[in-house]
């Protein structure tokens, strides 16, 4: 059934009128957000006055906190509902200028009436709160719109099932309270809408996708039940958006329970943190845990070691080929990525119960107190059974009971009264009040009890010290995995590959290869600190990440569902797909495993284009969008800059905001830009960038993961440039492309062009 001229009118005046209703909550939210705003400062103004300070007596004290505690919180709750307030009316700012995206008509079993059903990115109930004029999206009765097209369907709520009959389907486009488009439609979201949703140009920020959430992506979105959720998606088939509903979904879902900080989710770097950072904001909910696992390990290990990025580890696998330890480097990569090598570590580690371990001499002022051999001493005369970690509190215990006598000792000496004579009034008046405490000669009590202080907070540092196991020596008993002989199951180049880390680690340099193993190593020394607090991880560009990192993963997160998101196609570090999770056949322990197919990111010929060498063997379904065959252009190398600048020039005049030059390494980037900054305005993105505009843009392929362009420009598609080893690399720029994408050549074109069909690009310059 077609869509009725009376229809657009009928569904216009319905918008006008929510957009009424809306403009009234707004009203009554401002008034009261106004007058909590002048009870907060009203408050602040007079906090001390309703405070009873009395400190004459230690019941009079009490009284006091008690006091201060209970305005502070009168004042903290008062901010807290100005600043609900506040969020509430961003949510009805973003709902005026589009309360709702569909609709469904919907009769329940046993129903005589249907129920017109208007789903929007929040609920907005009438001016009586009691009739929905618009339901969240993550409602359980949304689900109908994203599963179902007409005809039978149902939905769970409250642990039952409500059965029924979907008589209409209705898609919006609304912009600015005025509708501009209108479908009706069987299928779960047309065409229609996704070609609107689709056809702009890209933006610096990822946007929601609630209004054209498909099927397979709502059923990663409510996916409830199993503990791991591993989802294999291809090159733009809008798994990560997905997945950020999918946070929103589960704040909604247990909002009584889950709050920000049960959620982390790991990015595969800065730039895209900043990318994805409005996602949830948009969608009325605050920002949960973001992290790269690179600041996850560097805020771990902490600052005395330096630790590689893995962009640094890529750059050099790419560019150092000529290095005289160049294929150890890529053997220690290797092995330390297996699960053989955690398996290697943990027989270690079982082998230190015995012997091996080092610890570090407690010194105060350059003299020896406790020595690390009285230490290893004192741990070996504990029993085996005991855990290496349980058995490290009970030697910080005796470490400092054995203090108290070098500390009393130290009262006496010199040295501390030189330090008294710096204390400030404070100091002194506390001591004055305590020695009057005393029976002895006022003055020699006033010095014992400012000696004391000194002494007591010079130890404190040392005790703090020895509270948080700094004793313990991890780096050298790290270090001795790789000095150990006849260690079975290990590479046979493996005493190379002990030289090149033990090279590393006498620099304080942590390989990202060993970042993770060390850091590993540590906590099953002295514990690490189990994560229990995050309730749910998710994982982005999880293709990317070690079957041993995932091990570490695991074992710091004992107790959490985990989201892995990413695409086989794009893993383009070494050796890290071989025990993938994400690998089809791969067995997972209580799993969901969802795959989707479709592509729509780019245009219908650009993902015809890129099917063709795509690494894996998934299945790739393209959009029906249609654009320009991507275009390879081959040219002289002098030639390369006013290519990259007539394609630029191209690409503008078509209204391409977004405009990226993907080089294949930084090193390769850098050329380019120095080839190009001097002639158009041209952004270079780097490690360290964490967000950036709409322009012309130049960057290495492994920071553009997760980002999409309007047009993309490959500087170099040779097939000296791209090997086999590159395909990866090569899939992934090619695929960050929306509209357009152009590939120059020197010499042959890479392999990877010529096994695509001839007919899905344009050669141009034969």
């Amino acid at each position: 059934m077609g869509v009725e001229p009376n229809d657009w009118h009928e569904e216009q005046r319905r918008i006008d009128l929510v957009a009424e209703e809306i403009g009234k909550k707004e009203t009554k939210l401002y008034a009261k957000a106004t007058g909590l705003k002048e009870d907060v400062i009203e408050i602040r103004k007079t906090f001390w006055d309703d405070v009873t300070v009395n400190l004459d007596e230690p019941d009079d004290v009490i009284e006091t906190q008690a006091s201060i505690k209970q305005q502070a919180e009168f004042l903290a709750e008062k901010e807290r509902f100005h600043g609900k307030i506040g969020e509430e009316l961003k949510v009805l700012k973003r709902m005026k200028k589009s309360p709702y995206f569909g609709r469904i008509d919907f009769k329940e079993r046993e129903e005589e009436l249907e129920d017109k059903l208007y789903i929007g990115i929040s609920s907005l109930l009438d001016e009586k709160d009691e009739e929905f004029l618009v339901y969240d999206w993550r409602a359980p009765i949304s689900s109908l719109y994203y599963d179902y097209a007409l005809g039978e369907a149902s939905y769970e709520v409250m642990d039952n099932t409500v059965k029924g009959h979907i008589t209409l389907k209705r898609q919006f486009i609304i912009r600015d309270g005025k509708l501009k488009g209108l479908f009706d439609t069987g299928i779960t979201i047309g065409d229609e809408m996704l070609q609107e949703a689709l056809g702009h140009n890209a933006s610096t920020e990822m946007k929601n996708i609630v209004a054209t959430i498909q099927t397979e992506q709502n059923r990663i979105i409510r996916e409830e039940r199993s503990k791991l959720l591993l989802v294999q998606g291809v090159a733009g088939s809008g798994k990560t958006s997905a997945a950020l509903q999918r946070i929103a979904y589960l704040m909604y879902r247990y909002r009584e329970d889950l709050n920000p900080e049960n959620v982390l989710l790991l990015s595969p770097n800065p730039l895209f943190t900043g990318y994805i950072r409005n996602v949830l904001p948009e969608l009325g909910e605050s920002n949960v845990r973001q992290n790269t696992f690179l600041e996850y390990l560097r805020e771990r290990i902490g600052e005395a070691y330096t630790v590689e990025s893995p962009f640094a580890q890529m750059e050099y696998v790419l560019t150092q080929e000529n290095n005289q330890d160049y294929q150890t480097r890529l053997s220690s990569m290797e092995f330390k990525a297996t699960l053989d090598f955690k398996k290697l570590m943990d027989q270690y580690v079982g082998g230190l119960q015995k012997g091996g371990l080092y610890f570090k001499d407690i010194s105060f002022r350059g003299e020896v107190l406790i020595s690390r051999e009285g230490i290893q001493e004192y741990f070996y005369s504990l029993d085996e059974s005991v855990s290496l970690p349980n058995k490290m509190e009970l030697v910080a215990k005796w470490l400092i009971s054995e203090l108290k006598p070098f500390q009393k000792q130290e009262i006496k000496k010199d040295w501390v009264i030189e330090k008294v004579e710096l204390l400030d009034k404070e100091a002194y008046l506390k001591a004055y009040y305590e020695a009057q405490k005393l029976d002895e000669d006022m003055f020699i009590n006033e010095e014992l009890v400012l000696r004391k202080a000194v002494v007591r907070k010079m130890f404190g540092t040392l005790r703090k010290q020895i509270e948080n196991l700094e004793f313990v020596n991890s780096m050298k008993s790290f270090k001795q995995l790789f000095i150990t002989d006849g260690i079975k199951g290990t590479p046979e180049n493996w005493k190379a590959i002990c030289k090149l880390t033990l090279e590393h680690l006498s620099k304080d340099y942590l390989s990202w290869e060993d970042a993770t193993p060390y850091l590993y190593f540590k906590g099953r020394l002295i514990g690490d600190g189990q994560e229990r607090a995050v309730r749910h991880l998710l994982i982005d560009e999880a293709q990317d990440y070690s079957s041993f990192q995932f091990a570490f993963i695991r074992h710091l997160f004992p107790y959490t569902r985990m989201t892995l998101l990413g695409d086989i196609n794009q893993a383009i570090y070494v050796n890290v797909t071989s025990h993938n999770p994400l690998v089809p056949g791969l067995q997972e322990a209580d799993h969901e495993r969802i795959t989707l197919t479709k592509s729509y990111r780019s245009t219908k010929q650009i993902t015809m284009f890129t099917k063709a060498f795509a690494p894996g063997e998934e299945e790739i379904e393209a959009f029906n969008r249609d654009g320009d065959k991507p275009k390879v252009l081959r040219l002289s190398e002098w030639e390369q800059k006013q290519a990259i600048l007539a394609e630029r020039a191209s690409n503008l005049e078509k209204g391409h905001e977004m405009i990226a030059v993907i080089c294949k390494t930084l090193q390769e980037t850098e050329n380019v830009y120095k080839q190009l900054k001097d002639e158009v305005q041209i952004t270079k993105i780097t490690e360290e960038t964490y967000g950036f505009s709409k322009g012309f843009l130049i960057l290495p392929v492994y920071l553009a993961k997760g980002i999409e362009f309007d047009a993309v420009i490959i500087p170099n598609a040779s097939s000296e440039q791209y090997r086999e080893e590159d395909r990866t690399l090569f899939y992934t720029a090619c695929t960050r492309a929306m509209h357009d994408l152009t590939m120059l050549v020197q010499a042959e074109p890479c392999r990877f062009i010529l096994e695509s069909e001839e007919d899905t690009y344009e050669m141009v310059g034969v």
